[in-house]
C-alpha cells in the first residue's frame, strides 16, 4: 500500500505531530558536486568580505549545526547502523542522489513513530561548540539566521528553538507514520526533498525579503552545490571532513570560533 493512498485500515501522518521535545531524526544527504559558476566563484578574501556584510547565513543542520549524522544514528538504533552507514558516505560525498539516499536509507530503518521519539529522548542532538555564540552574534549584528536542511523539520525545530531562530527561519523534511505509529515514507512536497532543494529555498528567500548577499554554511555536497544562488558558501569541517568539498571551496574552517573572529574585523 502506498502512503497516502487512503487504501486499508492505515493512513499516513505527518510527523508534525510529533512534539517538539520528541523530534524526529535530521538528514542530511548530497548530490554530485559542482563549484559555484565562474560567473559567483569568490576567492578567500572575497568570501570573507560577503560573510562579513552579509544580510543572511543559512546553516545546514546534521554534522554542521549538530555533532551527529541523524539518520546513522537512527539506524544504530534500529539495529541497521551498518547497512545505512555505508550509504551515508557515498551520499555525503556525492557520488548518490539525495532523494535516491533518502529513500534507500529510510525504507531500510522503517522507525516507527515510537522509535524515533525513543531515540531523541535518549539521545538528544548535541550542538556542536561555539554555535549557539555564532547565532547570538549574528543575531546582535542583525544578520537574519536559517536552518536549511535535507533532515526532518521536528529536529530541525528543536535544534532551532536552542538558538533562539525562528520557526520560520526553518527549512526541512517531514516523516510521516501510519496512524498506528508505524513509517509510511516521508513528504516529497517539501523543497529540500529533490535534487537542489538548498538552492531553491535561497533563491526563494533572496526574493522573499529582498537579500542581496546570502551565505551558505555546512559540511556536505548539497550545502556546496547551493552556490550559487547563495552569494558565497563557506566549508565547515568542525565534525567531519568530506575531503571533496573541502577542495571545492575558498573557505573551508574547522571551527566556529573562525568565524566569530572574522565578524570581530567588522
Amino acid at each position: 500500500m502506498e502512503p497516502g493512498s487512503g487504501v486499508g485500515r492505515r493512513s499516513p501522518s505527518s510527523s508534525s505531530s510529533v512534539s517538539l521535545s520528541h523530534a524526529a531524526v535530521a538528514v542530511c544527504m548530497s548530490l554530485p558536486l559542482r563549484r559555484c559558476s565562474h560567473r559567483t566563484m569568490s576567492t578567500l578574501s572575497q568570501t570573507k568580505e560577503l560573510f562579513r556584510r552579509a544580510d543572511a547565513v543559512c546553516f545546514d543542520v546534521d554534522s554542521t549545526v549538530i555533532k551527529e549524522e541523524g539518520i546513522d544514528e537512527l539506524a544504530k538504533f534500529c539495529g541497521v547502523g551498518d547497512a545505512v552507514t555505508e550509504m551515508t558516505r557515498k551520499a555525503m560525498g556525492g557520488s548518490v542522489s539525495f532523494k535516491t539516499a533518502l529513500t534507500e536509507r529510510l525504507s531500510i530503518i522503517k522507525c516507527s513513530r515510537e522509535q524515533v521519539n525513543k531515540l531523541i529522548t535518549d539521545h538528544p542532538p548535541q550542538l556542536t561548540p561555539g554555535i549557539r555564540e555564532l547565532v547570538d552574534r549574528l543575531h546582535q549584528r542583525n544578520i537574519k539566521v536559517f536552518l536549511i536542511s535535507g533532515g526532518f523539520r521536528c529536529i530541525v525545530e528543536h535544534v532551532a528553538t536552542q538558538l533562539n531562530i525562528p520557526l520560520d527561519h526553518v527549512y526541512a523534511n517531514r516523516l510521516k507514520f501510519y496512524f498506528n505509529g508505524e513509517y509510511a515514507g516521508f513528504d516529497e512536497s517539501q523543497p529540500t526533498a529533490e535534487s537542489g532543494g538548498k538552492g531553491k529555498v535561497i533563491s526563494m528567500l533572496k526574493e522573499q525579503y529582498s537579500f542581496k548577499t546570502v551565505v551558505m554554511i555546512g559540511d556536505g555536497a548539497t550545502d556546496l552545490e547551493a552556490c550559487p544562488p547563495a552569494s558565497a558558501f563557506i566549508g565547515f569541517g568542525g565534525n567531519v571532513t568530506r575531503q571533496q568539498v573541502k577542495e571545492r571551496c575558498s573557505w573551508y574552517v574547522t571551527s566556529f570560533g573562525e568565524l566569530m573572529k572574522e565578524l570581530e574585523k567588522i
